[in-house]
């Protein structure tokens, strides 16, 4: 069982039903970091604090436990800290040694060790993966893709209104399968912008 430390950080403890297995976050920044991670990546396994490294700080013994392992089938796996800025520079003596100390762990077992903040978690990218990742394996109608796909391919580079103005039924049907094909990487589109009606198909 994870243990969450107390902190001057409200804490969003939870648990994160995925494909590869549940994760277990106690932060909504790391919430959020496990969700778009699980949209960029489908097949990562995420370990929660997944080990305990112990060093020394001068004559000080001390032990530090990052917040994930990503394990991903074609890229090496990485060791994260997810940490918001302003902690960063608040602690930046304190975590320094702790952060070395997981840099050597990392090399050690061919690993790469990443400190990830809110700038690089959050933004349209965020927005975008708790949009879609629950669609990822939603039921699609058939027949509305397959017009949709064959739209795609007749019009040069259409907007979603656009791919809209040429599926048959009614609206909210059609929508509902363009995000579940966006979701399903069926139609590309520009995730880390906000997907809107003007947002270009870029293919298929």
């Amino acid at each position: 069982m994870r243990r969450i430390p107390l902190s001057r950080r409200s804490h969003i403890v939870g648990f994160q039903p995925l494909p590869t297995g549940i994760t277990e976050h106690e932060s909504a920044l790391e919430r959020d970091f496990v969700t778009k991670v699980s949209w960029e990546n489908a097949d990562v396994q995420i370990t929660s604090q997944p080990v305990t490294i112990r060093f020394r700080d001068g004559a000080v013994s001390r032990r530090y436990t990052p917040d994930f392992l990503l394990h991903r089938s074609a890229a090496i796996d990485e060791l994260i800290e997810v940490k918001y800025q302003a902690d960063l520079r608040a602690n930046h003596f304190r975590l320094a040694p702790a952060f070395a100390a997981a840099q050597a762990w990392a090399s050690e077992h061919a690993t790469v060790f990443r400190v990830v903040t809110e700038v690089e978690i959050r933004g349209p990218g965020l927005h975008n993966a708790r949009r879609l990742l629950p669609l990822r394996s939603a039921p699609v109608d058939p027949c509305l893709a397959d017009c949709a796909m064959s739209a795609v391919r007749e019009l040069a580079a259409p907007t979603i209104a656009q791919l809209l103005a040429r599926l048959p039924g009614d609206r909210p049907a059609a929508l509902a399968t363009l995000w579940r094909l966006i979701a399903r990487g069926a139609l590309r589109v520009d995730l880390t912008a906000a997907i809107t009606l003007d947002t270009v198909i870029l293919g298929t």
